[in-house]
């Protein structure tokens, strides 16, 4: 005997909801949605044309998409016709992947995956599933839906920039010499700009024009062809120099897009070169991307950014004003690892947020070694007098203070700097291990004490009990989150193309790996 199989008869239930399972990962992605106030949605709203289909179910569908690793418009819209849980959360809609695709690129989806960040967090709190004491902070590069080949890089960019620079005042050396054309004021004394070399061209194409009016008012067959013979080389001048204004015009726009970056993708202008851990070529090629920050807590992502710069050191500080002003306040301390630390972000968090930075710095865990500690030729285990202010080396030779230095970086930021001297290396035989300076040339020390006090500082907060113990949280907080977007999501590369369009992709990727954790608890 077999069950009832029959293919002609409605079976129940109608309810689709009925056949979800009790712990389903559809509730969560429906509540969390539902959570997020009405005023959120009200910049979707049109009040012509065809009614849209509601925010909410689009972002509960797109959302549960993620959550099932299907990251494009065609895949969600298949699920819409064979997952239950698809079917639930649209009630019986089905858009299209081009108005899926539509939504999640939309410029109000930002605000919108905002406050799904925010509610999601306020949850957290509510269950006390977070203390917020602290917020630890990591960065990783994901590669950009861009060609890998189509690369500008602006060091090469500024030597040809250079070159045209060089020729074209050359040239206009020589025609006004030769008095072909008359004087033209530079507004730059060092380069002339794309209206004065179409100045320059309308010039040189009045002497062509001059030469092709003579050519059709002779009769001469000789004179014709020796007019044609001079007209040559001021047209072969035009040629060049309308090149040129063309070359300009990309050269200016390039650095446009360069901004503070070294590289940009021809078919992705705000992706930049970066190296990247998955190296599927085995080559070590600079791939296009973005250096994508997080901040989360009990492995919970609760804010993030996307940045075109690589290195992490640089996007901290834009990474914390945006978490205030988009996200939430900054709990007590801020956790993150070595390629965070500098003078610069220590500065901002100490005085700027009033936080507490448990940020190590690039040589804090080789300070820890005794090798480091007893080696005699660092400079940080020199002998300091105070009151004379000196440093005594390994030679017993006095190191005295001789004037002040101020450096300033790329980002305009100013460190300032104390540099002492040897009174006499001559004839030291630790020269080779001391110093590399040439035979002549007395050993000099560069002391930044501002940083040297952050150093002292951040020290001590890691060897404290407390704090020490939030900082080794941070291997077992932050970095998991990667590994759930990269390996068990399947998040390696970013489908959409743009600076703002992959803000909102991540988002949905970092929430739908929330929301996967939180259903899993």
């Amino acid at each position: 005997m077999f069950k009832d199989y029959n293919m002609n008869q409605l079976i129940l239930p109608i309810d689709l909801e009925v056949k979800l399972q009790e712990n389903d990962i559809a509730y969560h992605i429906h509540h969390l949605v539902e959570s997020i106030p009405n005023d959120a949605f009200g910049s979707f709203l049109r009040h012509t044309g065809c009614p849209a289909y509601h925010p909410r179910m689009m972002l509960k569908i797109i959302l549960c998409g993620y959550t099932q690793s299907a990251f494009s418009g065609r895949k969600i819209e298949d699920l819409l016709k064979d997952s239950i849980r698809m079917m639930w959360l649209a009630q019986g809609y089905q858009p299209s992947y081009r108005t899926i695709n539509r939504f999640r690129v939309h410029p109000e989806m930002k605000q919108l995956l905002r406050e799904c960040f925010v509610q999601f967090r306020c949850q957290l709190v509510q269950e006390q599933l977070i203390d917020q004491e602290a917020l630890f902070i990591d960065g990783t590069k994901i590669e950009a839906n861009a060609n890998k080949f189509t690369f500008v890089w602006k060091k090469s960019i500024e030597k040809y920039h250079a070159s045209l620079i060089e020729k074209s005042n050359a040239l206009y050396d020589e025609l006004f010499k030769n008095k072909i054309i008359p004087e033209i004021k530079k507004e730059d004394e060092e380069q002339l700009s794309i209206e004065q070399l179409s100045l320059l061209a309308e010039k040189v194409e009045e002497v062509v024009e001059d030469y092709t009016q003579k050519i059709e008012n002779s009769d001469d067959v000789n004179e014709r062809k020796e007019l044609r013979s001079e007209r040559k080389t001021p047209k072969q001048i035009l040629k060049q120099i309308n090149d040129w204004i063309n070359r300009k015009r990309k050269y200016e726009k390039d650095f446009e897009i360069f901004g503070t970056r070294n590289s940009y993708s021809k078919t992705d202008h705000d992706a930049t070169f970066m190296r990247m851990k998955d190296d599927y070529m085995k080559n070590g090629q600079l791939k296009p991307g973005y250096n994508v920050q997080i901040a989360t807590e009990g492995q919970y992502t609760l804010a993030y950014g996307v940045f075109s710069n690589p290195t992490d050191t640089k996007t901290l500080r834009p990474f914390l004003n945006q978490i205030e002003e988009e996200f939430f306040s900054l709990p007590k301390h801020i956790v993150a690892d070595a390629g965070y630390g500098s003078e610069q972000n220590y500065d901002e968090i100490l005085t700027k947020h009033k936080r507490i930075p448990l940020i190590t710095y690039n040589q804090y865990l080789n300070e820890q070694k005794r090798k480091y500690k007893n080696d005699p030729f660092k400079p940080s285990n020199w002998k300091y007098d105070e009151e004379s202010d000196t440093y005594t080396c390994p030679n017993e030779q006095k190191l005295v203070y001789k004037y002040h230095t101020t450096r300033k970086d790329k980002t305009g930021f100013e460190r300032q700097f104390k540099i002492y001297e040897c009174e006499n290396c001559t004839g030291c035989p630790f020269r080779s291990k001391c110093t590399k300076a040439r035979e002549g040339n007395n050993r000099k020390l560069m002391i930044n004490e501002k940083w040297e006090q952050q150093k002292k500082y951040v020290r001590a907060k890691l060897s404290d009990e407390k704090t020490g113990a939030l900082y080794r949280q941070r291997k077992i907080d932050v970095e998991p989150v990667f590994g759930f977007l990269k390996a068990n999501l399947g998040f390696t590369r970013f489908s959409v193309r743009g600076k703002s369009k992959v803000e909102n992709e991540i988002g949905l990727a970092l929430m739908a790996v929330n929301i996967r954790k939180y259903a899993a608890r």
